[in-house]
Formats: C-alpha cells, structure tokens, sequence
C-alpha cells in the first residue's frame, strides 16, 4: 500500500443512501464531528479513531464490522 493508504473500507455512503439518503452533515451531526471528517472517512482519506467508528455504527444501528472492513496488506495479519 502506499504512503497514506490503510487497509480500511467502508460503507458508509451505503449506509447513508440506506438511512433514507441522510446528508453527511446529518451523520456528522449525530457522531459528534464535522462535515468534513465524515467526507474524509467516507473517501478513505482518514481514518476514524475507535471512539468515532463505534458512533458511526451507532448511527447507523450496524455492527462495526458492517460499517468498517480491514484488509492486511499482503504479508500482514
């Protein structure tokens, strides 16, 4: 993987067009932090710390596995 790429996926675009196509700023809202972070997590940019990720479930009244998926790089367990 290269510099900035972590093995995290999600689903949140999903999720969001699910939940009645809930705006971003509605699930920043919810979660407790800005538009813009939710942009950034939901494009991979960013990864959310524990806290955060478990909100976003929440949210979504998911499991955090259904939001948030990871895959080692290869080598990697």
């Amino acid at each position: 993987m290269g510099k900035g790429q972590s093995g995290i996926t999600n689903t949140i675009r999903v999720l969001r067009f699910n939940a009645g196509e809930m705006t971003q700023a509605a699930l920043a809202e919810k979660v407790g932090v800005t538009r813009q972070t939710v942009v950034a997590i939901e494009q991979g940019r960013y990864s959310p710390s524990l806290e955060v990720a478990f909100r976003i479930a929440a949210a979504f009244e998911v499991p955090l596995e259904q939001v948030f998926q990871w895959a080692p790089a290869d080598g990697q367990d």
